[in-house]
Formats: C-alpha cells, sequence, structure tokens
C-alpha cells in the first residue's frame, strides 16, 4: 500500500528518534537554566577543595549511569502512571531549591536536582522508566555537599580512631611513633591527620565507590549485595587508615616536602586503590562463604 509522503517520513527512524527526544527538550532547557547557576558555584566553591573534590567525578557518573539506561528509560515501558506523585516531588525539589538559592545553601539546592529528575521521569515516563535509573539519582546524591553540622559531628571521632589505628600498627611495626590527639609524631616530623584524610567526606566517597561496584557487578545472590554493602563501611576505615600509613612512612623516609608534595596526592591514589582491592577481596570471600553455605 503506498502512503502519502508525510506519512512515510513520519515513520522513518530518525523521525521516531526525534519524536522520542523532542518532548524532553524543554525539560532539559530547564534543568539548564535552573541548575546551570548551581553548578557554576559547587565547581568554584565547595568541588575546588581536597575534602569535596569527588563532586564532579559522581556527577559524570551518574550521567553515564543515566545514558546506559537511555532505552529503557526513553523506549521501554512506561508502566503506571503517577502523575500527582511526580508533581509532588517537583513541588518539594522546587521548594528545596527556592530555600537553598536565596539562603546560600548548597546542601538544599544541589539535592532538589535529584527530586526534580525524579519527578520530571514521573511525569513524562511513569514508575517503570523510573525504577530503570533509580540507582543513578541515589548515587548522584554523594554529589551533594553536606551540611557542615553533620560533617563536623562525625569527622573529630573518625579522625581520632583512624589516628589510634595507624599508630598502634606503625609502633607495632618497630617504627618510633607517638600520638597526641589527631597529631602522628614520627622521628622528627608531626604530622596532623587533615579531615581530607580521615574525614566524613573521605568515607562518603568511599561508600559511593562501594555501592557503584555492587551496581556494575550485579550480584544475583541478595545475600552477597547485602554483606558486601555492609562490609563497605569497615573497608572504607581501613583504606582510610592505609591512606594515614602511607602519608606518614613517606615524611618518615623522604621528608616533610615529599609527603606534602606530589606524594601526598599519590597517596590519595592509595587509598581509592587500596579500598576497591579490599572491596574485590571481600566480593571473593563472600562469595566463597555463600557457596559454602549452600553446600
Amino acid at each position: 500500500m503506498a502512503y502519502p509522503l508525510d506519512q512515510a517520513e513520519a515513520t522513518t527512524p530518525a523521525t521516531l528518534a526525534h519524536r522520542r527526544w523532542l518532548p524532553w527538550v524543554p525539560i532539559a532547557l530547564g534543568l539548564v537554566i535552573l541548575y546551570g547557576p548551581t553548578l557554576y558555584d559547587l565547581f568554584s566553591t565547595v568541588w575546588k577543595s581536597d575534602e569535596q573534590g569527588h563532586g564532579p567525578i559522581v556527577l559524570a557518573i551518574a550521567i553515564w549511569l543515566i545514558w546506559r539506561r537511555k532505552d529503557e528509560l526513553f523506549d521501554g515501558p512506561s508502566g503506571t502512571s503517577r502523575p500527582l506523585l511526580g508533581l509532588l516531588c517537583i513541588v518539594v525539589a522546587a521548594a528545596f531549591y527556592f530555600l537553598g538559592r536565596t539562603q546560600d545553601y548548597l546542601f538544599f539546592e544541589a539535592g532538589s536536582l535529584v527530586f526534580m529528575l525524579a519527578g520530571a521521569v514521573l511525569l513524562m515516563r511513569g514508575v517503570t522508566a523510573l525504577k530503570s535509573i533509580w540507582f543513578a539519582l541515589f548515587f548522584m546524591l554523594f554529589m551533594v555537599p553536606l551540611p557542615n553540622s553533620v560533617v563536623d559531628l562525625f569527622t573529630q571521632p573518625m579522625k581520632m580512631a583512624v589516628s589510634y589505628v595507624a599508630e598502634s600498627v606503625l609502633f607495632a611495626a618497630g617504627y618510633p611513633i607517638a600520638r597526641s590527639g589527631v597529631m602522628l609524631l614520627i622521628g622528627p616530623y608531626q604530622l596532623l591527620v587533615a579531615d581530607a584524610c580521615a574525614g566524613l567526606h573521605t568515607l562518603f566517597t568511599l561508600e559511593a565507590l562501594g555501592l557503584l561496584y555492587l551496581n556494575v557487578v550485579r550480584h544475583a545472590s541478595a545475600v552477597r549485595n547485602v554483606v558486601l554493602a555492609i562490609l563497605i563501611v569497615p573497608i572504607s576505615f581501613i583504606a582510610n587508615v592505609i591512606r594515614v600509613m602511607t602519608l606518614t612512612l613517606i615524611t618518615y623516609y623522604l621528608g616533610d616536602e615529599a609527603g606534602q608534595g606530589f606524594l601526598h596526592g599519590f597517596a590519595g591514589m592509595v587509598l581509592f586503590m587500596s579500598a576497591l582491592m579490599l572491596i574485590i577481596a571481600a566480593d571473593s570471600a563472600v562469595r566463597v562463604g555463600v557457596r559454602t553455605s549452600k553446600t
């Protein structure tokens, strides 16, 4: 059967792709206009610090995770429609955005982006589409700057614990080390354990790394996933201890300039590599444990 030219063109793959993306164009423009200034503030302030330098990486990974699910998000079944829930998410996001923007509180302003995206997906595609990107939206929360009150509440005890364990391990290994609070004294050097080395932000970053690992490997066993998720917390603590010990030994053997210079950044790489290796090792151990329990 012959079709008119305009109808034939309407059914071509290119035209269908345009139709798929066209409704999202005004939403994307609105998000850029609304959150462009927010991202500029984040990049020019908190994301420039050592404590929260993971923010841009988390954002990039979240965008990648959403892109991986683009077929399910745009072409898959939309599922049950929840327009009221979508509108509620958008209203809540707008309220938090307004409060954060007017009061210069990036925790509310940046955090509202997650609810805004969830509301838009619910309105446009429904519950099933939202489920396809739920982890990406959850992961995006790790880029949100934590309130200073929360950071101060947990950071000092964490630094004390990390300093104590690092000092105990190095002393047991025969190094001339002592501790005063969060100050480590080794040989002629004094090292202050800073927030960036053992604070809540570092733990937050390593938690994000562990959860990303769980999402990528996608184990079928629920027990294995739950056990690994729980183990991420002590693994993050151990990785922090390894970083502090690495910096302490670098300073002891190579001097203060080496400990605070290029090799200080190298210790940051040690932190993430040791955390990833510990997660993989814990995953292997849990796998063996699950298999043994089944047999």
